[in-house]
């Protein structure tokens, strides 16, 4: 937790939740313990859609699909919605309930690893949204960039690591030090670009919110 728990828990406490479908899914998620964008996350790209109105938006990592679909739902504006995953257990789920929100025909799913699906997609995007592998962000990054329009927002979850970012090499357990390294790498690559500009923000576990010049 990189924000007091009593505080999260008051500002979540606010939140007046999603539609119907959107609800079901991240309970169904939760009992399954898929990993789905935390609430903060939520509201936050629920305003910032309103903001920034995307209409081409690349998603790395679907999980179960709960948060294309969310962005689907709350942006104001028609869009198309391409999303990346590779963990063969979750992409069925997740085209279910593509169909279930009657969102099937706005999100494409590709299947297979970012890292060869990224090169074979063409530009520009509004908005590229990274949640997938932590350890692989650093890896996405030049086809990201390449993907990514000028005026573009690029927005990283999960980029704190619990609080974990700021501690010692040696501190952090042995099966989390490539993680660790690498995370450290995209951030500082996102913050010390001359065509981005970046900024870090506490909400969850940590985004990044990087503006393409």
């Amino acid at each position: 937790m990189i924000v007091d728990e009593r505080l999260v828990t008051y500002i979540n406490s606010l939140d007046t939740g999603n539609t119907d479908i959107l609800d079901t899914i991240e309970r169904e998620a939760l009992d399954t313990f898929v990993p789905i964008i935390r609430k903060e996350m939520q509201s936050f790209l629920k305003v910032f859609l309103g903001i920034h109105r995307p209409k081409r938006i690349l998603e790395v990592g679907t999980a179960v699909g709960f948060s294309a679909i969310l962005m689907a739902e709350y942006n104001p504006v028609d869009c198309e919605i391409t999303t990346i995953e590779n963990y063969d257990k979750r992409i069925p789920i997740a085209r279910e309930n593509f169909v279930r929100a009657e969102k099937d025909k706005q999100i494409t799913l590709i299947e297979g690893d970012a890292t060869e699906v990224l090169k074979t997609l063409e530009e520009p995007f509004d908005l590229i949204f990274m949640d997938a592998a932590k350890g692989q962000y650093i890896n996405y990054l030049p086809d990201i960039m390449r993907l990514l329009k000028k005026g573009g927002v690029l927005i990283s979850d999960n980029v704190l690591q619990d609080g974990d970012i700021i501690e010692s090499h040696f501190v952090v357990t042995r099966r989390n030090r490539t993680i660790h390294k690498r995370m450290r790498e995209y951030l500082y690559e996102l913050t010390h670009r001359d065509d981005l500009r970046t900024m870090v923000l506490p909400i969850g576990d940590g985004i990044t919110i990087s503006l393409r010049q």
